[in-house]
C-alpha cells in the first residue's frame, strides 16, 4: 500500500493504458511469485544498496542485449557495445544454425487481454523451423519455469487475433567465462562474479584459469500453455488481493 507515491505512480509503474483503459502489466503480476534465489542473494549481499546496484546493472545489461538482438533479428545494422559483444557473437553464430524468421511488426508489440484484463509487451513473434509462436528473450543464467507464466499470458492474449499461433519459445542469451582446469563457469553480470562449480573436482577459488568471455545461447520450446495460464490467473488474483487499495483507487476493482 505504501510502495507508491499516489495512484498515478502505481498505474505508471504497474500497467499500461490501451484504448483509454488501464490494464495491469504481465511482468508486474508475476512478480508476486516467490523467488527464493533472489531473496538469498539479497540476504548474502554486503548491504541492500549493494545488492540493488548489482540487480539494476544486470537489468541494464539485459536490456542492452535485448535491444541489439532484436535489431539483428530483423536485419537492422546496429552498434554492438563491447561489454555485450561475446553474447551477441554467440547469438549470431546460433542464428546461422537455425531457421528463424521475425517480422519487425511483431517486435516489442504491445498486447492485451480484454476479458482477463491484463497487458504486456512481447519481445517478438517468430516462425522457427516452420512453427509460428511467441519468442521471449531472457539473459538469465538458466531457463526457469517461472517464464512459462509470462509467456502463457502472452499467447493466450494473442490467440483470438492470431489463431495460427501454436507454440512459444524461451531464447536465453548470456556470456560466461569457463575454468580451463575444472570446468566451473563464472558469470560476471551486473558487476558480480557468480561462479557455478563444474562436474570435476573444483579448483580452489584463487586457482581457476578462466577463459575469455564467450557467449552462451540456448532455446527451449514450450508448446503446451493452458495449465501455465491457469497458474498465471491464480498469480493475478493474488496480485490483485495484495494491491487491492491501489486497484480500487485506479477504478480497476
Amino acid at each position: 500500500m505504501f510502495d507508491y507515491k499516489n495512484v498515478e505512480d502505481f498505474k505508471e509503474k504497474s500497467g499500461y493504458i490501451i484504448d483509454g483503459r488501464w490494464y495491469p502489466r504481465v511482468t508486474k503480476i508475476v512478480e508476486i511469485k516467490s523467488k527464493p534465489a533472489l531473496y538469498r542473494f539479497y540476504g548474502e549481499a554486503k548491504s541492500y544498496n549493494a545488492a540493488k546496484a548489482v540487480t539494476e546493472n544486470s537489468a541494464k545489461e539485459g536490456t542492452l542485449i535485448h535491444e541489439v538482438v532484436e535489431k539483428l533479428m530483423i536485419g537492422e545494422k546496429t552498434e554492438i557495445p563491447p561489454e555485450i559483444a561475446p553474447a551477441v557473437q554467440g547469438f549470431k553464430e546460433f542464428m546461422e544454425t537455425r531457421n528463424i524468421h521475425v517480422d519487425k511488426e511483431f517486435v516489442e508489440k504491445r498486447i492485451h487481454h480484454r476479458q482477463h484484463r491484463y497487458a504486456g509487451t512481447i519481445d517478438t513473434l517468430a516462425l522457427i523451423d516452420g512453427k509460428f509462436g511467441v519468442l521471449d528473450i531472457k539473459t538469465s543464467q538458466s531457463i526457469y519455469r517461472d517464464y512459462n507464466l509470462q509467456t502463457s499470458a502472452y499467447i493466450e492474449a494473442l490467440i483470438p487475433e492470431l489463431p495460427t499461433l501454436e507454440t512459444r519459445w524461451i531464447l536465453r542469451i548470456d556470456q560466461i567465462k569457463k575454468c580451463l582446469q575444472c570446468g566451473s563457469t563464472m558469470r560476471p553480470k551486473g558487476g558480480r562474479n557468480k561462479i557455478r562449480r563444474g562436474r570435476k573436482s573444483p579448483c580452489a577459488e584463487t586457482e581457476h584459469q578462466w577463459s575469455e568471455l564467450t557467449g552462451v545461447v540456448e532455446i527451449q520450446e514450450f508448446p503446451f500453455w493452458k495449465e501455465d495460464f491457469e497458474a498465471f490467473l491464480g498469480a493475478k488474483r493474488l496480485w490483485e488481493w495484495e494491491n487491492i487499495y491501489w486497484l480500487k483507487q485506479a477504478g480497476y476493482l
